[in-house]
C-alpha cells in the first residue's frame, strides 16, 4: 500500500481509526520500542505506543505536530489512530514487548509504514530538498519547539524519491510543565533551531513565515486539536493538568495561537541562526548511534 500524500496546504485532514490485528516486528532504533503492525483493512503502520516513554503526551505531540505539518502540505506519512484490543500480541515471546502492549491497550498512534525507506543524509540527498521546503520545515519545527531534527538524528526519511517527516513526539515540550508556561514563556524563541539539519539548506524563512502563519488560523488549529481523541486528552498523564478533554484542547490551542502572535520571536531566532550557520565552515555530520 502506498503512503497517502499530504493534502494541499489548508486542505481537509482526517484521522482514521484502525484496529491492530498483527504485531509484525519491533523497531529498536529508538528507546520507546515502536513497532510495525498490520491493521484491519488499513495495511501496515508504525505504531507509537501509549505505554512507552512519555506516554500519551508524546502521542499528543505526534498527532498535533504531524497534523499541523500535513495541514501545511508538508510530507508526513498518513497518520492514524491504532486501537489495541486486550489480546493483541499476547503470543509475542519478548516479555518487554508483552508489558508494553499491555500498558498500551486502547488508542495509540500510527504512521504509514514506508517499506524500503532510508534515513535522510544531507551530504547524499540534500539536493532533493528545495530551499522553500527546507524553510517551511525549519519554521514548523521552531514553531512547535521540536528538537529532534539534527544532523545526528534528522527524523527524515527518503522514500519514493521524496523526503518524509517522522517522529514528532519530543515537540511541544511546554506540555511537560504547564504551570511554568505563562505568556512570556509561550512567546520565547527556540534556540535549539541552530542545530536543525535543514537550516543551511533553507531559503527565505520570512517567506515561509508569511505563508504558514497565515495558514494556521485559530479555527484551523482548533480543528486539528479536535481530531485528537478524548481518550488521549483524558489519559492520566494529561489529567493531572486538565479536568477535561475540552480544557486540555483549550490550553494547547491557546499556547499555539499565542505563539503565532506577532512579533514571532521564534522566527527571528531562526533567521539569525541561519545567518550564523551560513557563515560557519561546514559541520561534519556524526552518524546516528
Amino acid at each position: 500500500m502506498t503512503a497517502a500524500a499530504p493534502p494541499p496546504p489548508g486542505g481537509t485532514l482526517d484521522l482514521p481509526r484502525l484496529t491492530a490485528t498483527r504485531y509484525v516486528q519491533p523497531l529498536r532504533e529508538g528507546g520507546t520500542l515502536p513497532a510495525v503492525v498490520d491493521t484491519h483493512g488499513g495495511g501496515l503502520f508504525v505504531a507509537k505506543f501509549r505505554g512507552a516513554g512519555q506516554g500519551a503526551k508524546a502521542l499528543v505531540a505526534e498527532l498535533v505536530v504531524g497534523l499541523l505539518a500535513r495541514a501545511a502540505g508538508l510530507p508526513v506519512p498518513e497518520l492514524a489512530l491504532i486501537e489495541l484490543l486486550p489480546d493483541f500480541g499476547r503470543s509475542e515471546p519478548d516479555p518487554e514487548i508483552q508489558d508494553l502492549l499491555r500498558a498500551s491497550e486502547g488508542v495509540n498512534v500510527g504512521l504509514r509504514y514506508l517499506d524500503g525507506a532510508f534515513n535522510f543524509d544531507a551530504r547524499a540527498a540534500g539536493d532533493m530538498v528545495s530551499p522553500a521546503l527546507a524553510a517551511r520545515i525549519v519554521w514548523l519545527d521552531a514553531f512547535t519547539t521540536n528538537p529532534d531534527r539534527t544532523g545526528r538524528n534528522a527524523n527524515l526519511l527518503v522514500w519514493d524519491h521524496r523526503l518524509w517527516l517522522i517522529d514528532h513526539g519530543a515537540a511541544l515540550y511546554a506540555q511537560h510543565n504547564w504551570p511554568g508556561v505563562d505568556e512570556a514563556r509561550t512567546r520565547t524563541p527556540f534556540p535549539l533551531i541552530r542545530d536543525h539539519v535543514l537550516l543551511p539548506l533553507s531559503g527565505s524563512l520570512e517567506e515561509a513565515d508569511a505563508e504558514l502563519a497565515a495558514l494556521f488560523t485559530d479555527e484551523r488549529i482548533a480543528a486539528i486539536l479536535r481530531l485528537v481523541p478524548d481518550e488521549l486528552w483524558e489519559d492520566p498523564a494529561l489529567a493531572a493538568d486538565f479536568p477535561s478533554a475540552a480544557a486540555a484542547r483549550e490550553r494547547y490551542g491557546a499556547y499555539l495561537t499565542t505563539r503565532l502572535r506577532e512579533p514571532r520571536a521564534f522566527v527571528a531566532e531562526a533567521v539569525e541562526a541561519r545567518e550564523r550557520r551560513l557563515r560557519e565552515p561546514p559541520r561534519p555530520l556524526s552518524s546516528r548511534r
